[in-house]
């Protein structure tokens, strides 16, 4: 999703995981298991039983986001399976961390090869990203001026381009609403 600041691109997002069926059996059973691996279920949570969420800032560092250490652990990407895994500020991610989603989102598994050996984890999710048009987010608002000169534009515009961009099935502008406020004002 790409649109100015408060036009409800992150709103939209969060909202997604509720919209979604209800994990099955199986499935709360999967999830549940990557987090236990992970050490994050919750003590009093034997199932997980609502998908996944996982908005990961835009600073995190590359063993965060696809899992690692001596021994691999999931990262956000797995711990998004059966979920949404959440990238505001789509550009800031870096290219390194960007590239490495398209092996996850067309094999559905994350492979982490170590020292130590090798560990396949699942990593079947769907990836929403948000953007502003440009680095103020005013680019094409009918209500504030953009601020950057065409050589950042057309970077900013180039980034658009990378292989995992071109992966993703659905590119959408959120424009500002015309009422003002945006989804964010509601």
């Amino acid at each position: 999703m790409s649109g100015p600041p408060g036009a409800g691109k992150t709103l939209m997002a969060r909202s997604m995981p509720s919209i979604l069926p209800r994990l099955t059996f199986e499935e709360a059973l999967d999830t549940t298991r990557i987090y236990s691996v992970a050490n994050l279920l919750p003590a009093d949570t034997p199932l997980l039983r609502h998908r996944p969420f996982r908005a990961p800032h835009h600073t995190i560092s590359h063993a965060g986001l696809v899992g690692g250490g001596r021994w691999p652990r999931p990262g956000e990407i797995s711990l998004a399976h059966r979920g949404v895994l959440f990238l505001d500020e789509l550009p800031e991610f870096g290219t390194r961390n960007l590239e490495t989603l398209r092996q996850p989102l067309e094999d559905h598994v994350l492979v982490i090869s170590r020292a130590a050996g090798t560990l396949t984890f699942p990593a079947n999710f769907i990836l929403i990203g948000a953007m502003n048009p440009c680095p103020c987010g005013y680019f094409g608002d009918s209500t504030h001026e953009c601020t950057w000169s065409m050589r950042v534009l057309s970077w900013w515009q180039w980034s658009k381009g990378t292989l995992l961009f071109k992966r993703l099935d659905n590119h959408t502008e959120v424009p500002r609403s015309p009422h003002g406020g945006g989804l964010a004002g509601c």
